[in-house]
């Protein structure tokens, strides 16, 4: 095992942490009998397969789980949205996919766009400890924001109708639109970054090893591979 693969992966076992949904997006995976499934996983095994590494998955509920974990070296290496805040934590490789962060808003909502999510009694839902939150506290303060921990949580709320806008990256939320009939997403948005890969801080060498691995899975085609079989065959990769 070379010296940069230690620094990555002392444990000689990958460690990747992988975020789930209830609905597969560009960036989140789902869950079965049969485990997780979805790009980031594909990935994760690429990455592993390429180092000649057992690989261990860590399943979290939302990214900000997952930043904790990587930054406390729990875990090896995971992808996730790149904002400031996490920055100062992680050290970030490069992205594969460039997300929009936008709204859901229920049938019969008079919100017709972001802007308008930014008014005094607008409630709106966030994952806890995400870029999306962070961006949606930023962008629209006159609204209340209310953190929950999951997707799932987020669904019952909107089924429910407890709430007015629900915060996620658009191709995040289309999935779940056929289980709220009527419900809207919100052109534009408010927020635009990359998913990208992220390490323990202070692991200069074991950064410069994922992102070639990104890079080369860029340019292979195993990222591309892993967004159609996803479902997501009209998603750009990032450049």
């Amino acid at each position: 095992m070379t010296d940069d693969i230690k620094q990555l992966a002392p444990a000689g076992r990958l460690r990747g942490g992988v975020v789930t949904a209830p609905a597969a997006s560009v960036f989140f995976a789902t869950q079965d009998d049969k485990g997780p499934h979805g790009v980031t996983v594909d990935l994760l095994r690429f990455f592993a397969e390429q180092l000649a590494l057992p690989l261990d998955l860590n399943i979290f509920p939302n990214s900000g789980e997952a930043t904790d974990a990587v930054a406390s070296g729990a875990c090896d290496v995971a992808f996730m949205p790149r904002d400031a805040a996490r920055e100062a934590r992680l050290a970030f490789g490069p992205a594969y996919f460039i997300i929009q962060s936008t709204y859901l808003v229920l049938a019969g909502s008079t919100i017709r766009t972001v802007e308008q999510v930014n008014r005094q009694g607008v409630r709106i839902v966030a994952i806890a400890n995400t870029t999306t939150m962070r961006s949606a506290r930023r962008t629209a303060p006159l609204a209340s924001v209310r953190e929950v921990r999951s997707v799932d949580e987020m669904m019952q709320l909107a089924a429910a109708g407890e709430s007015d806008a629900f915060a996620l990256s658009h191709d995040s939320l289309a999935p779940l639109l056929a289980r709220l009939p009527g419900a809207r997403i919100l052109p534009g948005g408010f927020q635009q970054t990359g998913i990208s890969v992220a390490v323990p801080p202070a692991r200069p060498n074991a950064l410069a090893l994922v992102s070639g691995l990104l890079e080369e899975a860029k340019r292979n085609g195993v990222v591309r591979r892993a967004l159609d079989v996803a479902g997501f065959a009209d998603a750009e990769i990032a450049p």
